[in-house]
C-alpha cells in the first residue's frame, strides 16, 4: 500500500500523486458512493498524467 488516506482534488478534479518509478499499481478511488479502478505504471515511457479515470 502506497497511499491510503483521504485526499482533496484541485478545482478541476485532478489530484497530485507521486509514485515510485518502474512499478505497476492497482489504483482505486471512491467518492460519494462512486468508484473507479485502474492500473497505473511508472516505467520510463509511461504517461505522467492519467486523465482516463472517471468516477461512475
Amino acid at each position: 500500500m502506497i497511499v491510503d488516506e483521504k485526499m482533496t482534488s484541485h478545482q478541476n478534479g485532478f489530484i497530485d500523486l507521486w509514485l515510485p518509478r518502474d512499478q505497476k499499481f492497482k489504483t482505486k478511488i471512491d467518492y460519494n458512493g462512486k468508484t473507479v479502478e485502474s492500473e497505473i505504471s511508472t516505467f520510463e515511457n509511461d504517461a505522467t498524467c492519467n486523465t482516463t479515470m472517471q468516477l461512475m
